[in-house]
């Protein structure tokens, strides 16, 4: 099997039970590490339920996410600008950052976007910066998927667990979410790097769970302590002198009806 992301030979490495009843193949690549399964066939089903039932952490990571990508947008980027959340599920992560007072738009082809309405993509927009959270994990064909972002912008932040590049987890890390079927794709860094050097990006990664593509130039050890920082700065002096969109919002949508 050819690797997804490099098109190494891939090597089977252990055989899982997902959504309690399909038995599927993993398999690694030999050289970038990337891990996947064998041909998803089972995604539309495990997409019957959006957020799957064991996301306990949907709350909790939001705001840990609205909280890095304020003091990334504050160092590296035009506050002016727009921007857009890239499966954006339910509108969480999109309604916190118009509240913390950035013009975020929303996107996603699986979910209902309840908390943004009149907020959506519109074809032809372009944006400074796409956010994309836990969705990489989710991406049968990552190269592809990837493709679809580039028009709309240069830059890609987003999220998603690493493997270790030395050694494989063992079965039960809970991030291989089997029960739920929805995690095919999982990334060492070596694989997000290969993923770079394809698009021609540089990858910022604080080698934990939020990774950056883009054409700039960052200060790498400043990326990786503002990644950081978000979990233990206080919120509120994280959006410090921002303008909140919360109640401008409201004349928008009436200006502009759903």
């Amino acid at each position: 099997m050819k690797c997804n992301i490099c098109e190494s030979e891939s090597n089977f490495i252990f055989n899982e039970k997902v959504l309690r009843k399909y038995r599927v193949d993993y398999f690694q690549c030999g050289s970038c590490g990337f891990v996947q399964t064998e041909s998803p066939y089972w995604l539309e089903e495990a997409y019957k339920t959006v957020i799957a039932a064991t996301d306990t952490g949907i709350l909790k990571r939001n705001k840990e996410f609205a909280n890095a990508t304020t003091l990334l947008l504050r160092t590296f980027f035009d506050r002016k600008a727009r921007f857009l959340d890239y499966s954006g599920g339910f509108g969480i992560f999109c309604r916190m950052m118009r509240d913390n007072g950035y013009d975020f738009y929303w996107s996603d082809p699986y979910a209902q976007n309840l908390l943004v309405r009149g907020f959506e993509h519109r074809p032809g927009t372009t944006y400074q910066l796409i956010t994309t959270f836990e969705s990489f994990e989710h991406f049968a064909d990552p190269l592809q998927e990837i493709n679809k972002m580039f028009p709309f912008s240069e830059n890609i932040f987003f999220s998603t667990r690493l493997l270790p590049d030395d050694k494989l987890p063992v079965k039960d890390w809970w991030y291989y979410a089997f029960p739920d079927g929805q995690h095919v794709s999982l990334y060492t860094r070596k694989a997000l790097q290969e993923l770079a050097n394809r698009f021609g990006k540089r990858l910022y990664t604080n080698h934990r769970n939020l990774h950056l593509l883009t054409n700039l130039n960052l200060n790498k050890l400043l990326f990786t302590s503002l990644t950081y920082a978000s979990y233990i700065i206080p919120t509120t002096l994280i959006k410090l002198g921002l303008k909140s969109k919360t109640h401008s919002d409201i004349s928008l949508v009436y200006r502009d009806p759903l």
